[in-house]
């Protein structure tokens, strides 16, 4: 499939920023199942200083400094991707999960290494509650790694409810058991911390998920979203996504932007400024199939 996706953020600030400087994070990554065919990232006002690179995941990072004072400021990123249907996965075909965190303790080869990075907890993704207890029905003795991690993710929908407004980027995932509720980021941090809990590498994946309207509804603009999800190295097979949001395995309506430890590593937008004062933020998403797009 292929589509188009825009994402346009808009901040309006209380007081005059003089100068900021921000790290941009909104052109999708190159996977085993997408291909990013153009992108591009206009802002207004126009930054004065723009470099792009690879940051240490292998996202695509861009750090611009705008230096003209101003009281708003729009990012507008658009990319066309081509997504394909993911393999089939064998779930049952896959260790048990007790050994995934001595396989990784001697990684030689670099798949592993990279995976062994994502076994450590994070400010985001630490808790004081006993995570192994939380998942003991999960994670029963000898269970293959990609069904556990699949029993996680329905057990974390079913107890952590979405719930805009609840939460906020910084919520630690003590707050989000205690209150049962949450964003997909919530919830993905949530999955992160107890499958690291159990020694089993996983990474946080931010990116867009197309979105279908009520039948005999037209989809509204905007209506998209920024979505996260969960990526789990379930040897032999490598890395398989989780949608803990959605309780399904993302095929090709999710469009990857990036991955990390969590959403501090790949927060599509960050930055700081001189000035400014209070801030709010407009996000508008909209994901479309080319033909769609292209017949509006």
């Amino acid at each position: 499939m292929l589509y188009r996706v825009r994402h346009i953020t808009t901040y309006e600030y209380s007081k005059r920023v003089l100068s900021s400087q921000h790290v941009l994070r909104l052109r999708p990554r190159l996977t085993d199942n997408q291909v990013c065919s153009s992108s591009e990232v206009a802002m207004s006002p126009a930054p004065q200083r723009r470099t792009a690179r690879d940051d240490y995941f292998g996202n695509r990072m861009e750090m611009v400094t705008l230096e003209e004072p101003h009281e708003e400021m729009t990012i507008d990123a658009q990319s066309v991707v081509r997504v394909t249907k993911r393999r089939p996965r064998d779930l049952e075909n896959t260790m048990a999960w007790e050994g995934i965190g001595d396989a990784l303790s001697g990684a030689r080869a670099d798949a592993e290494i990279e995976a062994a990075q994502f076994l450590f907890d994070t400010k985001l993704t630490r808790a004081e509650q006993d995570l192994i207890a939380y998942a003991k029905a999960d994670f029963t003795p000898g269970r293959p790694v990609a069904l556990a991690a699949r029993d996680l993710m329905n057990h974390i929908r079913r107890d952590i409810k979405y719930k805009p407004g609840v939460t906020d980027v910084s919520t630690p995932v003590d707050r989000v058991l205690e209150i049962k509720g949450g964003v997909c980021q919530d919830q993905s941090h949530v999955m992160l911390a107890v499958l690291r809990a159990h020694g089993i590498a996983a990474r946080y994946v931010s990116g867009y998920l197309m979105t279908r309207p009520p039948p005999g509804r037209p989809k509204l603009q905007g209506a998209d979203q920024s979505h996260a999800w969960v990526s789990v190295w379930c040897p032999p097979l490598g890395w398989i996504d989780y949608d803990p949001t959605n309780g399904i395995l993302p095929d090709d309506e999710h469009i990857t932007l990036a991955y990390g430890r969590d959403y501090s590593d790949i927060s599509p937008i960050s930055g700081v400024m001189l000035g400014g004062g209070e801030h709010e933020v407009d996000v508008s998403v909209d994901v479309a199939p080319v033909e769609e797009a292209n017949a509006a």
